[in-house]
């Protein structure tokens, strides 16, 4: 057996990088091997937080249905049968959840998650899980569809900023072995921008708000230019009554304001500030949104949506351990009955609100 100096001296002679591959299986084996066994048991009590219910059908009558032995786990989990006549169907803790049906440990579903608040590539997470590419990006929007499901379009209110960004349309895929796909336009070369001035419907809108309280509302809203329908369309019911409303001088918020009974402070061109009211918040966020959108060298508009609810969680939970962070991404997209399929990816649009 090598002693304790023998080690020391062979971690001596690695490479910086196979030191900082040795770190990070340290950090798998000591930090995420202590929430495995937990993860479990909070993704039941949030899932059954109002009493145990069916994830197919919603009835409240359920009863124990024997225990199975999920592959890679060494213990058995318990087994539920609904005991409405017209479903009569069998589920577990997981079902209707991205772990739903995976042969793959919950050890290896947590170190993916660690890659993901990390910004690894999907080639990295490869590397690092020890699974497939297909199988790496699958992961990785299952687990986002179900945090979108969790988080939910949110809730502002008070003194909140409102502006919208934009990004470029972007078909980004593979698409050579899809019969369905037909491009709708000429390719762009890859870092190009579009070839229209301005604002136009090459482009889609991201409509963003924060308050005061760091409340976050980021949705997909439309391709082109924002208007007043659609702004009322995409705030329908996430806009606290009485709050005030501060924007640039774009006209389509004026009549939004007006409709919606809420006061406004229109921030002029060329100024910063009008007293206490300001958008320096929400350009800052459109800020950090672009610089991190640009880590993936181009999204897919159909997938725009789950982007922007990842970087949404991040913001919310930045000052979490990275452990923690990976252990909540579990256990959030577990607690939602989300039950995205591969076929679901073959004909996916983009998700406007």
């Amino acid at each position: 057996m090598p002693s304790y100096a023998s080690v020391m001296d062979d971690i001596k002679q690695l490479s910086p990088s196979d030191k900082e591959r040795l770190v990070e299986f340290f950090e798998q084996v000591l930090n995420f091997g202590a929430h495995v066994d937990g993860v479990a048991n909070e993704i039941k009590e949030n899932r059954f937080s109002k009493g145990k219910v069916c994830p197919y059908c919603g009835h409240q009558e359920i009863s124990r249905s024997g225990k199975y032995k999920p592959k890679n786990s060494p213990e058995h989990r318990q087994r539920y049968i609904c005991k409405n006549p017209e479903c009569r169907k069998t589920f577990t803790d997981f079902t209707k959840s991205p772990l739903s049906a995976s042969k793959s440990s919950l050890n290896k579903w947590i170190v993916y998650a660690k890659c993901m608040i990390s910004g690894y590539s999907l080639r990295k997470c490869v590397e690092m899980v020890g699974i497939s590419l297909p199988t790496a990006f699958f992961w990785r929007h299952k687990l986002l569809d179900a945090i979108k499901l969790f988080m939910g379009k949110g809730f502002v209110g008070g003194i909140v900023e409102v502006d919208e960004t934009y990004f470029a349309e972007s078909f980004k895929g593979n698409h050579k072995k899809s019969p369905n796909f037909t491009m709708s336009r000429t390719p762009r070369k890859r870092g190009k921008e579009v070839k229209l001035r301005g604002i136009s419907r090459e482009q889609v809108c991201v409509v963003c708000a924060i308050d005061r309280i760091g409340n976050i509302f980021i949705e997909l809203a439309c391709k082109g230019r924002v208007n007043n329908n659609t702004l009322e369309r995409v705030f329908s019911g996430s806009i606290e009554k009485g709050s005030i409303l501060c924007t640039d001088s774009h006209s389509s918020y004026i009549k939004f304001a007006q409709d919606q009974g809420l006061e406004h402070q229109r921030i002029k061109s060329g100024r910063h500030k009008e007293g206490i009211y300001h958008i320096q918040h929400i350009n800052a966020f459109h800020g950090k949104l672009k610089a991190w959108i640009s880590m993936f060298k181009g999204v897919s508009t159909k997938h725009l949506a789950n982007y922007l609810y990842w970087f949404k969680w991040l913001q919310l939970f930045k000052n979490e351990k990275d452990a923690v962070k990976s252990k909540h991404l579990i256990v959030h997209s577990g607690t939602v009955h989300s039950s995205t399929t591969v076929a679901d990816f073959k004909c996916k649009q983009p998700a406007y609100a």
